[in-house]
C-alpha cells in the first residue's frame, strides 16, 4: 500500500513530525513517500497513492499556505482516499492554559472544520511543535521581543515523540488491516 505524508514546514519541526510518522508507518511495510507541500506530487502523481498523511504548522491560528492549497486541489483524489490530517503548532510545556482547557483543542486551525467537511479525514491531530529563536527569519525574531511574546512563543522543542509515534503506528494499522 502507498502513502504520502505531505506537509508544510516553517522552519523544520513540522517536516519532522512528518518523517517520523513516515518511518513509522515505514516499519509496518508500507510504502510512503515524504512531500513539501511546497513541491508536493503532481496531481497525476497523487492518485498512485492509497491514503494520504497531510500535515501543517499552525501561524495565527491557521495552516500554512502551501498545506491548504495542496488539500483543496488535491480535493477529488483526497476524497476518494484515506486521509489523515495534523497539526503542529502549540508550544511549550503546559496542556492545558490558565482557564484548564486543553491547549490542543483551543488550538485547532480554523481550516480544519472546513477541511472535515470536505475530505472527511479519519482524523486530525494536533501535536505539540518545536521553536529554535536561532532559526527564526527576521521578522519572526522581532515579534519575539514584543513584550509577552517570548512567554507566549516559547523557545525548545515540545513535540511528544511517543505521542507522533503511537498515531503513526494507529494510522498503519488501519492501513494494513484493509489491505
Amino acid at each position: 500500500m502507498r502513502v504520502a505524508v505531505v506537509c508544510a514546514s516553517q522552519y523544520g519541526a513540522t517536516m519532522g513530525i512528518a518523517e517520523r510518522i513516515s518511518a513509522e508507518l515505514g516499519l509496518a511495510g508500507l510504502d510512503v513517500r515524504v512531500y513539501d507541500a511546497a513541491r508536493p506530487p503532481h496531481a497525476e502523481d497523487v492518485a498512485g497513492y492509497d491514503a494520504f498523511v497531510v500535515g501543517s504548522a499552525v501561524y495565527m491560528g491557521h495552516w500554512l499556505k502551501d498545506a491548504t492549497t495542496f488539500v483543496r486541489r488535491s480535493q477529488p483524489t483526497l476524497l476518494e482516499h484515506r486521509v489523515w490530517l495534523f497539526s503542529s503548532g502549540p508550544l511549550g510545556p503546559e496542556t492545558t492554559d490558565a482557564d484548564g482547557a486543553d491547549v490542543r483543542e483551543s488550538t485547532v486551525p480554523a481550516e480544519i472544520a472546513d477541511f472535515t467537511n470536505t475530505l472527511r479525514p479519519v482524523g486530525h491531530r494536533v501535536f505539540f511543535g518545536a521553536i529554535d529563536p536561532e532559526a527564526l527569519s527576521l521578522g519572526h525574531r522581532v515579534i519575539r521581543k514584543f513584550p509577552g511574546a517570548a512567554g507566549k512563543i516559547p523557545a525548545g522543542d515540545f513535540r511528544d515523540w511517543p505521542e507522533i509515534e503511537a498515531w503513526a503506528r494507529e494510522i498503519a494499522r488501519a492501513l494494513v488491516k484493509t489491505a
